[in-house]
């Protein structure tokens, strides 16, 4: 018995030790956590965003100097919203509600990490005025103690009211006040039971449940906003049932109604960033790339359906931005084809720009890919596949390169593929989810740089109130293609909108490559684009429906005016110097002959006649090998021979450019210029005859190899009794 009695006083003691030592460090690492009311009732906090000069185009405070709210002004709904969908018990616990905390705590040690929270809304008062965004034991003891002392000096209403001034609800707005001018266009104390549900719901995550980008998401929030407030006796049964059933309702976008995809976009960036909203990006200036002549172009610009444009500079900077569905990934159609299909092609030495295709009905295991005009035009080459955007040349060509391949170098250009995509279908855009205009911009970009691959950014830098950068765009790039790779893709391209699917640019007094896309069938078109750049810029155009309903839009159409408009805009009073068309490839002749009759390439002969020569540009290193020897050994299918009557015929082989030497028996019966049929009258005998074709260069004679024909036996003489026909005879001698 008393050995139990010291074994409980043992544990006992030991517990009480622990515990005495866990206060001491509680009290030891929370010494210096003392209350600042200053910070509390700061409520100037501001993200300011500003253009490529320096000059402010978007920030928090709307309307000048933001103004606060007072929780007595609030109606019930409102005050009751935050409570329920944030601290259900905030008007019963002393700052700290101990058995969410314990249920945390739990949920944390299971999972070795911090990440489950159970702050009240005094605790994310504290945070957010008081200490960073660390998930840490000493910031949460700080946290605690701070809390305490927070109850002691204030009353609810305060704190609540400190709370809502106070709290960050996305797209720059800091404070009640500004959220409801912003997303609702009305004060803070006019906010309807829906509105204010809208908005508490945002703060679990402001960006993800902006009902600019993703209006289902905020509804849903909404909704179960008002369940926790129904739940919690703040509403009716039948307030619930009604509100729920309403829309979302119209949001008004504040100051940045005409900037709005720009600045979501901004805000998309810096959410990226996991910076702490309340301690490093309070007070913070955003500095990014928007040119804002060129954006207030853009948002002008009419066009009857849903569209999206997207501008990045050679600084890989987005300097323009609009776009009415929010970024959504759509089918990229035919601009896929040089990316992941053609360049790849090249890259990899399995085709030239002249390579010829054969375009014609061909099935891939039950896909029979069709072109757009419902026609097949023969051996095309690539450069024409690309220029008149061809299906089935593209097709061909990605059975030779492997899909394997080409989600290889999607990869490398950040163009995301699903499962579903690995199969042939994927030459002409065939996606399951597709990719949004940003991703194809930052892709066509790779040409003109060189080949690197680098992602655009539309902040270029964020400078924290102590003037100290905190964030700066990222210069990595991946490096895809060869630079010539790229110098040959932006000729091709030049073609495309010199006289290809692109041709409207055709009329530009500079450098250009283009290339268009159009999904659709014979109802209509659901997505169109057009793709352009310049050495300096980039500029994609889409225009389509958000719900895919069909349009009459077209790629080379409507999206390529678009894309002209903005080109003149943005280049009426400068040039962009030339495109590379050059670096990375070389020049060489191949026998023109060989490729006009059977798309075959090989170099020409040394001695080959201008005619018969063709220059192309070809990636340095992957030139054509093989050469031809035509002239300085002249080869000829061996002619045919026939005996008729005693008269012999022998009928050449047609070329161009070679002489003949026949021989009868060893004597010479004809040397000279082609001619289809030599004939001869031997006499009676057994004759050989052969025929020796020849290329004469700089007089010097270029023999082929010499061909024996069939021998030949006449057994009775031929020749004829009369006199030779008047136009032999020798009037003159005779």
């Amino acid at each position: 018995m008393k050995k139990s009695v010291k074994v409980v006083a043992l544990i006992f003691l030991s517990l009480a030790a622990i515990i005495l030592c866990a206060i001491a460090a509680y009290f030891t690492i929370t010494a210096d956590a003392k209350l600042d009311k200053s910070k509390l009732i700061n409520y100037n906090q501001t993200i300011t965003i500003l253009d490529e000069n320096g000059e402010k185009i978007e920030s928090s405070s709307v309307q000048g100097n933001r103004s606060t709210v007072l929780v007595s002004d609030l109606s019930e709904d409102t005050k009751n919203a935050f409570i329920a969908s944030e601290d259900r018990q905030f008007y019963r616990h002393h700052g700290l509600n101990y058995k969410r905390m314990l249920k945390a705590l739990f949920i944390n040690i299971a999972s070795f990490s911090f990440k489950e929270g159970a702050s009240t809304i005094s605790q994310q008062l504290i945070k957010n005025t008081h200490l960073s965004n660390d998930k840490t034991l000493t910031r949460k003891l700080k946290e605690i103690r701070l809390t305490k002392q927070l109850e002691k000096a204030y009353t609810k209403d305060e704190i609540l009211e400190m709370y809502l001034n106070t709290i960050y609800f996305g797209h720059s707005c800091y404070g009640l006040q500004s959220a409801a001018n912003f997303y609702f266009d009305t004060a803070a104390e006019d906010l309807t039971l829906e509105q204010s549900a809208t908005l508490a719901g945002l703060l679990t995550s402001p960006n993800n449940y902006s009902p600019f980008k993703n209006a289902e998401k905020c509804l849903n929030k909404r909704n179960t906003v008002l369940k926790s407030m129904y739940e919690c006796n703040f509403i009716s049964a039948k307030q619930y049932e009604e509100a729920i059933k309403k829309p979302l309702g119209e949001v008004h976008g504040g100051a940045t109604k005409n900037l709005r995809s720009y600045v979501d976009a901004v805000t998309d960036e810096i959410d990226e960033l996991n910076l702490d909203y309340y301690n490093q990006l309070s007070g913070c200036k955003v500095y990014t790339y928007i040119n804002p002549q060129l954006q207030s172009y853009i948002e002008n610009i009419q066009f009857d359906n849903d569209g999206a444009i997207v501008i990045t500079d050679k600084n890989n900077g987005v300097c323009a931005y609009r776009n009415t569905i929010d970024g959504a990934k759509r089918q990229p159609g035919s601009t896929i084809k040089p990316l992941i299909v053609y360049a790849p092609a090249i890259e990899e030495g399995l085709a030239h720009t002249f390579t010829k295709i054969e375009d014609s009905k061909i099935n891939f295991g039950g896909y029979s890919p069709e072109n757009y005009d419902k026609k097949y035009h023969g051996m095309v080459t690539v450069a024409q596949s690309i220029a008149q955007s061809y299906n089935v040349p593209a097709v061909k060509m990605l059975n030779s390169l492997t899909v394997k391949k080409a989600a290889e170098y999607a990869k490398k250009l950040n163009i995301t593929l699903d499962e579903e995509d690995m199969n042939l279908s994927l030459a002409l855009g065939g996606m399951k989810y597709g990719t949004d205009l940003k991703s194809l911009c930052d892709a066509y970009s790779t040409f003109r740089n060189g080949g690197r691959y680098t992602n655009s950014y539309f902040i270029n830098e964020i400078v924290d109130k102590n003037g100290v950068t905190i964030y700066s765009a990222p210069q990595n790039s991946t490096m895809v293609f060869s630079q010539g790779t790229c110098s040959l893709m932006n000729d091709m391209l030049m073609q495309t909108a010199q006289a290809g699917t692109a041709k409207k640019l055709k009329n530009l007094p500079y450098d250009i490559a283009a290339k268009t896309g159009t999904c659709g069938n014979e109802e209509g078109n659901t997505d169109a684009y057009a793709v352009a750049y310049t050495s300096e810029h980039t500029f994609g155009i889409w225009l389509g429906d958000k719900d895919n309903a069909k349009t009459a839009v077209t790629g080379g159409g409507q999206c390529c005016n678009i894309a002209k408009e903005i080109v003149e805009k943005l280049y009426s009073s400068q040039t962009p110097p030339p495109l590379d068309v050059k670096s990375g490839t070389v020049e060489v002749e191949i026998d023109r002959q060989d490729y006009d009759s059977d798309g075959k390439i090989i170099l020409s002969d040394d001695i080959c006649p201008k005619l018969n020569k063709l220059s192309v540009r070809c990636l340095n290193g992957m030139q054509p090998q093989e050469k031809s020897t035509k002239f300085t050994h002249p080869a000829i299918t061996k002619p045919t021979i026939t005996l008729d009557d005693g008269k012999i015929s022998i009928v050449l082989c047609k070329t161009q450019y070679y002489s003949y030497l026949i021989k009868r028996d060893n004597e010479t019966i004809y040397d000279g210029k082609y001619m289809e049929i030599i004939c001869d009258e031997p006499g009676k005998g057994s004759h050989l005859y052969t025929v020796t074709p020849y290329y004469v260069y700089e007089d010097k004679k270029y023999c082929g190899d010499t061909l024996t024909l069939s021998r030949i036996n006449i057994t009775h003489n031929t020749q004829s009794p009369l006199p030779p026909p008047i136009t032999q005879k020798d009037w003159f001698n005779n």
